[in-house]
């Protein structure tokens, strides 16, 4: 009996020990796990790469047992500040974009040659599998299967072939053995490592390098180092794309010392309200650059782009969603006022080789910003779209006009303009201009420049002139044609009826005469201009005004609806 006694004694003590073992073990990969975690460290939550973050804090808190990681999360999906309790342990970026972590929770990140592995040779995942169905009739999923997969597998292994590869939200931390980087992908042109955690411009310049056939890399949602030191080798690079990176326009102004190729630069959703040149007060250099995409910024004053008027081989800028209200050519006197150092010469006026510029979902309010387009050399794309003075809704002016006003412009809006389209809306523009003239001459070619040149051009004499198969003419009758199509749901199907109108007819008399001509009872109804080209019908909302006044010419079509 001793001898069990004795026995289970010496067990007891074994397990002791060697509880005693595992957690000092423990302890000292918790130590070492802590080590790796600095502060200003991308991390990305465990599980979760898309969710990523910068560590501002790490040591204790009050209350709390342990040491824990503060996070200033990107997506703004956190739970407080930085501070919890009353006491403040970092500033986070907002009020909810901070959280304190345990070290097991977050992930430092792999590389990038690892982060390769993963994508292009690992199995599929079961949560990527769940996601391979479509739905039946009975609405349940059904999986599907890729034929060819496995060959297309074994394509995008062979790392040697590749010339395009992604890795978007892979974790991709660090590069690894650089060195290696070159020979396993020595034929890449394209590289896509958005969203993951590279901070070190360092980092950037040595994958570049490493890929000489390298020429577009894509590093959007990185949340880069505002610190840009020595020499990059960017040489090769023609297409960056650095959207939601933090930069600013003076870390692009040292960028662009290491990119003598870059044709294509974009920098969405970087918060940038000015444009700082380096040295003299307009944007130099970038000598090969095509297009600049500054979309979902916050640049208000016009003046700042025109810093960027003597980039020789700009063709496209794209500033849709900033906050411009309006825009202007400067002549060679307001050059000098802004910009004194510009020489005075013939090609010095800006943007002589701009073809497109977006502007669409600004602030722009006034016609002088649309008119003044005209002056561009080359502009002959242009989006409007979402700006006061394009929207009818809001009091703009509808398609027709903008065509008519814009001599040039080729595209608006995405929807080519057709010579139909341009003859078309220029003779309703006129017509429109001549009912509403009050014999204040100066004051009309004022508000509306292109006027005594459209109507010479057509022959336009009087109000009676319209639009036809073969051109501007006369009509006799001073009628114009238009045909009714009724669209309203309880209207019911009806054909389509033509008729030749007075162009003085009101919207609220045609309404009248829609309901005589379908036979129509107790239906309020509304009415919309279809123009050809056009992607939405305009409401003629004002039963006051006539069809003259808003520019309805000869065979156009009106939308019969009912109120909703």
């Amino acid at each position: 009996m001793e001898l069990v006694t004795n026995f289970l004694c010496i067990q007891e003590q074994f397990k002791g020990s060697k509880i005693i073992i595992q957690q000092r073990e423990k302890m000292q990969d918790s130590i070492q796990l802590q080590s790796q975690f600095r502060l200003g460290q991308r991390v990305h939550f465990v599980g979760d790469p898309r969710r990523t973050g910068t560590v501002a804090f790490i040591g204790t808190l009050e209350g709390y047992s342990g040491t824990w990681v503060g996070v200033d999360w990107d997506d703004n999906n956190g739970k407080h500040d930085g501070s919890i309790n009353g006491v403040r342990y970092f500033q986070a970026k907002s009020e909810r974009s901070g959280s304190f972590v345990r070290f097991q929770n977050l992930s430092l990140g792999i590389s990038l040659l690892q982060a390769l592995e993963l994508r292009y040779r690992g199995d599929s995942t079961k949560e990527e599998e769940d996601e391979m169905y479509v739905l039946s009739a009975s609405d349940k999923r059904v999986s599907v299967q890729f034929v060819g997969k496995d060959l297309i597998k074994d394509k995008l292994s062979r790392f040697e072939e590749l010339t395009s590869v992604s890795l978007s939200y892979m974790g991709v931390s660090s590069l690894g053995n650089p060195g290696q980087i070159g020979s396993v992908l020595p034929n890449l042109k394209q590289l896509d490592l958005t969203g993951n955690l590279l901070s070190d411009w360092k980092d950037i310049s040595i994958i570049c390098d490493q890929l000489q056939a390298l020429v577009a890399i894509i590093l959007s949602n990185n949340l880069l180092s505002c610190e840009i030191s020595g020499p990059l080798q960017l040489k090769h690079i023609r297409i960056l794309v650095l959207n939601n990176t933090g930069i600013t326009w003076m870390q692009v102004e040292i960028l662009k010392h290491s990119l003598p190729a870059m044709e294509e630069l974009h920098l969405m959703g970087n918060n940038i309200s000015e444009v700082k040149p380096e040295s003299s007060s307009m944007v130099e250099g970038f000598n090969l650059l095509r297009l600049l995409n500054l979309e979902n910024n916050c640049i208000a004053e016009w003046n700042e782009i025109l810093k960027l008027g003597q980039l020789k081989s700009l063709e496209q800028i794209q500033l849709n969603n900033n906050k411009l209200s309006h825009i202007f050519y400067p002549n060679l006197n307001e050059l000098h006022e802004l910009f004194g150092d510009v020489e005075s010469q013939g090609d010095c006026f800006p943007f002589q080789n701009l073809r497109c510029l977006f502007l669409g979902g600004n602030n722009i309010d006034h016609l002088a910003s649309i008119d003044v387009l005209n002056s561009f050399p080359n502009l002959i794309d242009i989006r409007l779209s979402e700006n006061p003075i394009a929207d009818p809704m809001r009091g703009g002016i509808p398609r027709y006009v903008l065509v008519a006003r814009l001599s040039k412009i080729q595209v608006i809006n995405g929807s080519e303009v057709t010579p139909r389209e341009r003859r078309d809306s220029e003779i309703r523009y006129v017509r429109m201009v001549m009912s509403n003239l009050d014999g204040n001459h100066e004051e009309t070619l004022r508000l509306h420049p292109r006027f005594e040149e459209l109507k010479s051009f057509y022959g336009i004499e009087d109000n009676s002139a319209s639009v036809g198969p073969a051109g501007p003419q006369k009509l006799s009758s001073g009628l114009i044609s238009i045909t009714l199509k009724c669209v309203g749901a309880s209207i019911g199907e009806k054909p389509p009826v033509t008729k030749k109108l007075p162009p003085t007819t009101s919207v609220g008399k045609l309404k009248m005469l829609c309901e005589s001509f379908f036979k129509l009872k107790s239906i309020k109804l509304k009415l919309y201009l279809q123009e050809e080209d056009s992607p939405m019908p305009i409401l003629l909302e004002d039963d006051m005004t006539s069809l003259m006044d808003l520019g309805v010419g000869n065979e156009s079509n009106i939308l019969v609806d009912e109120e909703s």
